[in-house]
């Protein structure tokens, strides 16, 4: 039996105010597309479908079209929920579409249920293990002294171990997969998924899917290798500019008579390249170096030395899909302490300082204004002492408002 291994979808998903939908179908149709090159059996999602609860019906359209897309490849689907999405939602309509090859678990009660898949050496177990909060499932589960995510996750798979060693005994040796959604320990996360740690340690042992064929791990966004048998796929798009130097990739796992033959990895298209500039405005937007990032996701750091005015708009004249703009004052010691930096300077000094940070340098009539306003703040009843020391003295300009 041969199957790919996909997860994170996070269908609904936003860029730094970007909609990614457009972006995902194509990552979903990539996915149908080597579903029908690899002749695929089974394809799983082990959680994190959609970005939100309540997904929006463009997501719901988008998600729909393809998982009929991976249907219709040739592919049976088997999927979990994830931490972003709702279990109930997701699962609504879980009879129904069994029936069309699209299996989905959701529940604690289908924990130990499997669905079972057949090849021409026998059975093959898939087990869903959907995005279990202690708080919320220890009870059900029958732990209910449990805290952490390792307490809730071993009682889910001692139900997928009885199962499996009635179907053992009842009947020839039959292989087993596990979907879960965790964070296993020896994992790196990308800073792009959601923390799953409400009071207590999120991560789980590797040892406790000993004795699995194969397990198909969601939740973080890059492909890892924690064992030949358990392995993270990451999410098909990168989804932080963190993630910038991956090449998001689904794996592509056989199973022979006697469990686990081979996994490989195919690497998915790059949709849209994610690009980190740096240099001042004039030269992102002349400079022939940064041609090759006309078209990715771009973030910007600009080192003029006042803030220019409406840089984003400015970038993305050359720049469409720029996203994110940040200025750096290329000039002075962050380290040094503010209330160094202004010791000995008269309050004029230290206002025109502080507005030539903020927003450029004040002309003449303006620097006038502030001269009238110091003087006026100074004759207010009880500010003397504010004078003698220095009105700004001991006041960061982040701390100010206008």
């Amino acid at each position: 039996m041969r199957i790919l291994h996909t997860s994170d979808w996070h269908i609904g998903r936003t860029f730094h105010g970007v909609d990614l939908l457009a972006d995902q179908a194509c990552s979903l149709a990539a996915i149908a597309a080597t579903v029908a090159a690899e002749q695929v059996d089974v394809v799983v999602v082990p959680g994190d479908v959609y970005d939100r609860s309540i997904p929006s019906a463009d997501a719901i359209a988008v998600c729909n079209r393809g998982f009929e897309a991976i249907r219709a490849a040739g592919a049976t689907i088997v999927a979990t929920s994830g931490n972003h999405d709702s279990p109930t939602r997701l699962g609504a309509l879980g009879s129904f579409a069994a029936a069309g090859g699209l299996h989905l678990r959701t529940t604690i009660a289908e924990v130990g249920r499997p669905v079972v898949l057949s090849d021409a050496h026998g059975e093959v177990a898939f087990y869903g293990i959907p995005y279990l909060e202690p708080d919320i499932t220890r009870v059900e589960l029958g732990v209910p002294q449990a805290r952490s995510h390792a307490e809730i996750l071993d009682a889910a798979m001692g139900l997928i171990r009885a199962d499996l060693a009635e179907r053992n005994r009842a009947a020839a040796t039959v292989r087993s997969v596990v979907l879960a959604h965790a964070f296993v320990v020896g994992g790196e996360a990308t800073g792009s998924e959601r923390s799953i740690s409400v009071g207590g340690v999120e991560t789980v042992p590797l040892r406790a899917f000993d004795g699995i064929d194969y397990v198909a791990l969601g939740h973080l966004h890059s492909p890892q290798t924690l064992s030949e048998s358990v392995r993270y796929c990451g999410s098909p798009l990168p989804y932080s500019f963190g993630e910038r130097s991956q090449r998001k990739a689904v794996w592509i796992v056989d199973l022979a008579a006697d469990g686990l033959a081979q996994v490989r990895r195919i690497d998915l298209p790059v949709v849209r390249g994610l690009s980190q500039l740096s240099g001042n405005l004039a030269e992102l937007l002349t400079e022939p170096e940064f041609a090759d990032a006309e078209n990715d996701y771009v973030a910007a750091t600009l080192t003029d030395h006042a803030r220019p005015v409406d840089a984003l708009r400015k970038l993305r004249e050359r720049f469409p899909h720029a996203v994110h703009v940040e200025w750096v004052r290329p000039e002075g010691n962050p380290e040094l302490r503010y209330r160094e930096r202004v010791h000995g300077r008269r309050d004029t000094e230290i206002a025109h300082s502080f507005l030539s940070d903020v927003r450029g340098a004040p002309n003449d009539n303006e620097m006038k204004w502030v001269e009238r306003a110091l003087a006026a703040a100074v004759r207010e009843p009880g500010r003397e002492a504010v004078a003698a020391e220095g009105m700004f003295a001991t006041t960061d300009p982040t701390e100010m408002t206008a």
